[in-house]
């Protein structure tokens, strides 16, 4: 009896790591959060060749991690408004999904969250938080301390997203800069 009690908390504390997933976008929502004029978004998946990967851990400060990527070009007839850069990044246990709009000079344009799946931490959806990422770029501030404020509570969750949106400004400057 003792050892069924056991293997049924067990089970429900496995089970409860997914029962704090919050989906807040699909990616067509984020696509015309971020870039609410474009007429259309067009699959730019990305492929980094090495010397790529290279520059982006250089400018970064951070491993490459992928050399697919899952991004979108958005387009407004035939004007480039800039791309949308899907990534997941670990929050403290789960991943937290979320989108970045680059604008065509590889700034960064929005950060959205798509999914967050943690318990504690989901202040990062908050948009003051998330307004701190607009207009800058690899090369400025894309560290919690130094031009993104941190969150208390969320600690994990704003470095690993700040980090990857700096992941992510670095692969703008390396293929996305026109």
């Amino acid at each position: 009896m003792k050892s069924l009690h056991l293997a049924t908390l067990a089970a429900a504390a496995a089970a409860s790591g997914s029962a704090f997933a919050t989906q807040y976008l699909t990616v067509e929502q984020a696509q015309h959060a971020i870039f609410p004029d474009a007429t259309r978004f067009a699959d730019a998946n990305l492929q980094l060749a090495p010397e790529q990967m290279r520059q982006v851990e250089k400018l970064a400060g951070l491993p490459a991690r992928s050399v697919n990527w899952r991004v979108f070009a958005a387009y407004r007839g035939d004007a480039l408004l800039g791309h949308m850069v899907l990534d997941d990044v670990i929050g403290k246990f789960e991943l937290i999904s979320y989108a970045v709009g680059v604008n065509p000079d590889a700034s960064i344009k929005q950060v959205e969250i798509l999914t967050y799946r943690e318990s504690h931490g989901f202040e990062i959806k908050s948009p003051a938080w998330r307004r701190q990422f607009a207009g800058k770029t690899v090369q400025s501030g894309l560290v919690v301390g130094e031009g993104i404020a941190n969150i208390s509570g969320a600690t994990l969750s704003c470095n690993h997203v700040t980090d990857g949106v700096r992941r992510i400004a670095a692969i703008a400057q390396v293929i996305l800069k026109k």
